[in-house]
């Protein structure tokens, strides 16, 4: 009775798909969480095909798990991809009887599917090794079927081949994380044209004007939300990075990455709000970054616009459209909060836009180009209308029982460009309002005042009624306007309303 694993279709798709998890996981451990990494071009596939209404459910439900979950299809399509080469290998050499057949087809098919997905000829032989290793020991436990070692049952070989390959998975899951992982902050910021003593002196004023409240991120957030079209961040280095000014333009201007450095920065307090965050959610924050003003780079190239808009365009593919208002008053900005700009916020280079939802403050800035019509951009194409000015927000983040039995209301309060006066809170449901203490307002890019565009935080307590009771929470703008009640859902223009929470004494 024939006992090897390889001579049955089960033994066979077993090794092809023990093989193909190692080789993913052989692909993780060469090139980290990169868009070299063989899932990576088919999560972002599926990202930019995906129904407008399918993505709306998964921001709205599932928030940044959906894309997790996105990147998990990914990896088992390829996974299943590697696996189906693999077995068509093995079966091909057993009917050939060749044992060379299985390793090199093995060996061929995962080269093929990773450089042919990648487009990276040398980092695509990461899946190559361990895929053959798996391949080639599923064949050595079957040459010593016949022998006294404890490998001879078919059962105990393929459960050897499954370990081997469970085990360089682990070897190259583990391999690639470590990879992946930056360590700590990003190195400190340098270039020419960096005040490097403004960037201290606004860093030192944030802290010394935050509220030290638990639950509440400080006036410089320091776990700054990242949200992004691709599950796989791009990773360009600055030796080839290189920003163009396209378009209606008299002629076409491209700098890099030294050239921005060299002229004089701006140092400028802005907070990030994602159009897809909740009434109440944490995607948002503040940080001081610092960049060179977008209307002089494109002033060099000469503006011949017709529509007045901007279409800007990011190294994974992403593009937004918007007013060359708006767009006059951002950075392109290669520092945050004193330190070159990770990579997780657009390093080399991305952009800030003022009082403007996260969706137009691109990560990973190539292109900048002028327009003479308006277009859809990326988020438009799936039915959102995020490209406009935030909502303003009033947070409620904390509340806790002090030692004098008072209890403390704390959150945040943002309007974008229209900046926060007062935070108003209501105890009985918004029957009658009291003012909040606000924190003092983070200082401007230049000259006296506070900040343009950034968030406040605010604190108010009181004493229980006994009972149960609502506190509701909203705020006012410079201008005097109270923030609406209405409440709305982010699709398509962001949330709305004022945030409420019920206490039970």
């Amino acid at each position: 009775m024939n006992d090897a694993l390889l001579d049955s279709r089960g033994g066979q798709l077993l090794a092809g798909l023990a093989a193909g998890a190692a080789g993913v996981a052989g692909s993780y451990a060469a090139t980290g969480s990169t868009p070299a990494f063989v899932a990576s071009p088919v999560e972002r596939t599926l990202s930019r095909t995906m129904p407008g209404e399918i993505v709306t459910f998964a921001i709205e439900t599932l928030g940044s798990l959906g894309q997790q979950l996105n990147l998990l299809t990914a990896v088992v399509l390829v996974w299943l991809l590697f696996a189906t080469g693999i077995t068509g290998a093995i079966l091909a050499g057993r009917r050939a009887n060749n044992r060379v057949v299985p390793t090199l087809g093995t060996a061929v098919v995962t080269w093929l599917v990773t450089a042919g997905l990648t487009g990276r000829l040398v980092l695509a032989l990461g899946p190559v090794v361990p895929s053959v290793a798996v391949v080639a020991l599923a064949q050595a436990f079957d040459a010593y079927r016949t022998s006294t070692d404890p490998i001879s049952s078919k059962r105990r070989r393929a459960l050897s081949t499954v370990g081997v390959a469970l085990g360089a998975t682990a070897v190259g899951v583990g391999v690639g994380w470590r990879r992946t992982s930056t360590g700590g902050t990003a190195p400190s910021l340098e270039g020419q044209g960096v005040d490097d003593d403004d960037v201290q002196a606004k860093l030192d004023t944030a802290e010394e004007r935050s509220f030290d409240i638990d639950g509440i991120e400080p006036l410089v957030s320091e776990n700054f939300y990242e949200v992004d079209i691709n599950a796989v961040d791009p990773n360009p280095t600055v030796e080839e990075y290189t920003l163009s000014i396209t378009g209606a333009v008299e002629s076409e201007v491209t700098v890099d990455y030294d050239e921005l450095r060299e002229m004089n920065a701006v140092n400028q307090f802005s907070t990030l709000r994602c159009v897809g965050d909740s009434l109440n959610g944490s995607k948002i924050d503040t940080a001081l970054w610092t960049g060179v003003p977008l209307r002089r780079l494109v002033e060099r190239a000469g503006v011949r616009s017709d529509c007045d808009c901007v279409l800007l365009k990011a190294e994974d593919g992403y593009e937004v459209e918007f007013p060359m208002e708006a767009f006059n008053r951002g950075l392109a900005v290669y520092g945050m909060n004193g330190n070159k700009l990770p990579r997780g916020h657009g390093y080399p280079v991305r952009a800030v836009i003022p009082g403007h939802w996260g969706e137009v403050n691109t990560k990973w800035l190539t292109e900048i180009e002028l327009l003479n019509r308006e277009v859809d951009g990326y988020w438009e194409q799936r039915g959102w209308e995020g490209t406009g000015p935030v909502k303003p927000t009033a947070t409620l983040k904390h509340d806790a029982i002090l030692d004098s039995g008072e209890r403390q209301l704390a959150g945040h309060a943002y309007a974008g460009l229209r900046g926060v006066s007062k935070v108003e809170v209501s105890t009985d449901g918004g029957d009658s309002w009291s003012e909040a203490t606000l924190s003092e307002p983070l200082p401007a890019a230049e000259g006296d005042g506070p900040a343009q565009d950034a968030w406040r935080q605010w604190q108010y307590s009181y004493d229980p009624p006994g009972s149960t009771h609502t506190a509701v929470v909203r705020m006012v703008d410079r201008d005097g306007n109270v923030q609406t009640s209405e409440e709305t859902g982010p699709v398509p223009t962001g949330p709305s309303g004022w945030v409420t929470k019920e206490f039970q004494s």
